[in-house]
């Protein structure tokens, strides 16, 4: 199975939701299906069928973030410098808008836009690979064509 590259930040961040899982809502969920039980007829238990499908969900949930953390390449940005690359931080002008942009390239399970953590995967990042401090970068995004210029590069 392929590596799956993750900052030190994100990698906690999943294990503390695996953690928080196993510990919290686990345990609940077993305590509203034995509640849900004791009502008498499960056939139309609506309670006991609800804490069922969440039982399922979290199991799921579960079993993906044992597999993800299982795979993870947890890579320390601040060892690394130069072009970007993952865990840079970006910072970008639009060239069109003169919109300063700040994001840090990081994994697809720890991605967030409005957190300004930028999946590896996307469009934007797979184009600023690469690229160094003046460089002027081309995005095909799926709003339409975009400009930026790289400001900044940081490792932090």
């Amino acid at each position: 199975m392929e590596k799956i590259p993750m900052t030190r930040a994100g990698h906690t961040a999943l294990e503390a939701e695996l953690k928080h899982l196993k510990s919290v809502e686990r345990p609940a969920i077993i305590q509203a299906i034995a509640e849900a039980r004791e009502l008498g007829d499960l056939s139309e238990n609506a309670e006991y069928h609800s804490a069922r499908e969440k039982q399922s969900f979290i199991e799921g949930r579960i079993k993906e973030l044992e597999g993800i953390i299982s795979l993870a390449e947890v890579i320390d940005p601040t060892s690394m410098s130069g072009t970007i690359k993952f865990g840079a931080t970006v910072t970008l002008v639009d060239e069109d808008t003169d919109e300063e942009k700040t994001w840090q390239i990081v994994g697809e399970h720890e991605a967030n836009i409005e957190r300004g953590l930028l999946n590896i995967k996307s469009p934007i990042a797979r184009a600023l690979i690469g690229k160094d401090e003046g460089d002027s970068v081309e995005v095909r995004t799926p709003g339409g064509e975009k400009s930026y210029e790289v400001l900044k590069i940081q490792f932090i």
